[in-house]
């Protein structure tokens, strides 16, 4: 039988899973009318070919983050090679640039007007010809320089969670370094890589800025063309089921091929075990810092060439309006979200019941959401609030009876809560986890309980990873563009709606100086996990 402090807890739980469960249930009742002229236009004319996009670009960023973030992490977790130390933690700085940034570089570089084709055809003839980068090739090379990071991260931290004695007793029995590989690191690490994986696929599926800035349709740009293009939200909200669904399917596939799998509990190891030597020696270092080059300088120094050239002229009244309403909405966005991931952690601690952790773990699924899914199911959801709420309750007591909610900050700061919430929950679970239940014992027997509890006991300790927390969910509102774009209200445009009309425009000059403001502030959560992964 539960305990009465534990009911506390009940409605800030099963409120917030409600609120998770708001945009999944308007995406299912969008399907109660369907507009047959605009599917059977859809069907004929790019269904077919968002659905051959869509699959090829899963299928190439799944292969492509796999074979580079999983080289990498074992190169810098088990090999000695010059420049390792700090190659181990510069191959996660690409984690601080925007994949719609990574894009529109890419093809400013290496366009045909572009200066690396301009300089070939210089010294090689005018003749010379790259293959063309607006293609689907180059979407991939893009999305998985952006998020190999994923699947490196979790493999480096798997590689060095094994220990020396597995690999010295594969090495006894005869195996090779790369047979070991094979046979006994590469198996342990597979649920670590596996949920890599996931996160790097669900990212790509909601993907908005890259794609677009390539001109290749998938299913993000189909639902903001359908709504902006045929004014069907309705469509587009059953556009955004059929990609939920996607995303369901790549989470399913993770959890049922980890398995029963569990991480190795031996000592982690302190050195690499491998001493590279001569060319393997000089392979390993030239591929990681290739990597690197291509992630990370190359597209900050292009940035900052092209911000001189144009970009520094754009500093005027107007981007600073950019810059405050960008940081407002990242700040109040990151304290509410906090606030709540705050709530949740301790409904879970407080309440270890079975239905509490079910709705705790269904509010942290709305990272699962693509951004755009999450914009028309809320603006569908408010819409009809907006109908039949508000409009007519305002009208009974004399008001204007205009919609508040449609197109208002509160829905987009709805958005994020929920599109977010999982980033600020981790870090908060983990620092709650460690605060031993006799400290609050020992402070209650004191005459401390409340209000002063948490002030006096909690928030110190838990203030490093609030901290963290918010800095990881302010610079990922900062770099959310798809629900940005479709629910900012009039006026609230931010740096990210201002590198998509810039790069709609073909402006990548112009689009350098709020690129680089992005990237700049996206290096200090980078910064920081970098820190805290080497501590551990």
């Amino acid at each position: 039988m539960s305990h009465p402090v534990e009911h506390r807890w009940y409605p800030i739980a099963f409120s917030v899973a409600a609120l998770v469960l708001l945009p999944l249930s308007v995406l299912l009742l969008s399907w109660h009318e369907i507009d047959g002229e605009i599917w059977s236009h859809l069907w004929k004319t790019q269904m077919p070919r968002l659905l051959g996009n869509t699959l090829t670009l899963v299928l190439g960023v799944s292969v492509g983050v796999t074979l580079l973030g999983v080289s990498l992490a074992w190169l810098t977790a088990l090999c000695e090679f010059p420049g390792r130390r700090w190659l181990d933690w510069a191959l996660m700085l690409p984690f601080a640039i925007p994949a719609y940034v990574l894009a529109f570089v890419f093809i400013g570089l290496l366009d045909f007007a572009g200066p690396v084709q301009s300089l070939a055809r210089e010294w090689f003839g005018s003749g010379f010809r790259f293959p063309r980068v607006r293609s689907t090739g180059g979407v991939i090379v893009v999305l998985v320089l952006v998020f190999y990071p994923y699947v490196y991260l979790l493999a480096r931290s798997a590689f060095m969670a094994q220990g020396k004695g597995l690999m010295e007793a594969a090495r006894v029995l005869g195996q090779t370094p790369l047979q070991a590989f094979w046979r006994v690191a590469l198996p342990m690490a597979r649920p670590a890589i596996g949920a890599g994986l996931a996160l790097a696929l669900m990212e790509t599926l909601a993907d908005f800025g890259a794609v677009s800035v390539f001109n290749f349709d998938t299913f993000t740009t189909a639902i903001y063309k359908t709504w902006y293009g045929f004014f069907s939200l309705t469509s587009a909200t059953q556009l955004a089921s059929l990609l939920l669904l996607a995303v369901m399917l790549v989470l399913y596939g993770e959890r049922r091929a980890r398995g029963a799998a569990r991480p190795a509990s031996e000592r982690a190891r302190s050195a690499p075990l491998y001493p590279l030597a001569g060319w393997k020696a000089f392979a390993a270092s030239a591929w990681c810092g290739l990597v690197f080059l291509c992630a990370f300088v190359v597209p900050v120094l292009q940035l900052l060439v092209w911000f001189w050239q144009r970009g520094r002229f754009d500093l005027d009244e107007r981007y600073a309006a950019l810059i405050m309403h960008t940081l407002y909405l990242g700040a109040l966005a990151a304290a509410i979200t906090v606030g709540v991931a705050l709530l949740l952690a301790f409904a879970r601690r407080q309440a270890p019941v079975r239905s509490v952790g079910a709705a705790v773990s269904l509010a942290n699924l709305g990272y699962a959401l693509p951004g755009s899914v999450l914009a028309v199911a809320i603006m569908l959801a408010f819409s009809y609030l907006d109908r039949h709420l508000v409009v007519p309750v305002s009208q009974a007591f004399g008001g204007a009876g205009k919609p508040l909610l449609l197109g208002s900050l509160a829905a987009l700061l709805v958005a994020y809560l929920i599109r977010f919430m999982a980033v600020a929950f981790g870090p908060l679970e983990s620092s709650l986890a460690r605060i031993r239940p006799s400290l609050p014992q020992a402070a209650r027997s004191l005459g401390v309980g409340g209000a002063a509890l948490f002030l006096r006991v909690y928030l110190p300790l838990l203030l490093p990873g609030t901290l963290s927390a918010a800095l990881l969910v302010f610079v990922d509102v900062l770099k959310e563009m798809p629900a940005t774009l479709i629910m900012r209200p009039f006026g609230w445009d931010t740096l990210a709606v201002r590198i998509f009309e810039m790069t709609s425009e073909g402006e990548w000059a112009r689009a350098a100086l709020p690129a680089l403001s992005l990237v700049l502030v996206g290096l200090l959560p980078v910064i920081l996990l970098i820190r805290r992964s080497a501590r551990r």
